[in-house]
């Protein structure tokens, strides 16, 4: 599912028009992206919860090459989701 067919799917549930489901979905990931820069956690209990983590710096490998390349050290975006999502899933 693309960002468009997303839209739909909110503004046919919610009974909203396309366009404030668009508002309404980019207001979530702005504010989830502000939140996550700044280093809060943002949970939505059932779905899930999105949080910063830092990843050391480590060697990695040129699959081309061989040749052995020093990875940076960087902040990750990681998703661990909830119950009620995983188990709708499965």
């Amino acid at each position: 599912m693309n960002k468009a067919q997303l839209i739909d799917a909110i503004a046919a549930d919610a009974n909203l028009t396309k366009a404030d489901a668009k508002r309404a979905l980019d207001a979530f990931v702005e504010t989830t992206s502000k939140a996550l820069k700044t280093g809060d956690r943002v949970a939505l209990v059932g779905f899930g919860s999105f949080s910063v983590s830092n990843r050391s710096a480590r060697t990695g490998r040129n699959p081309q090459t061989g040749k052995e390349i020093k990875i940076a050290a960087k902040k990750v975006v990681k998703f661990k989701a909830g119950s009620e999502l995983a188990g709708s899933v499965q």
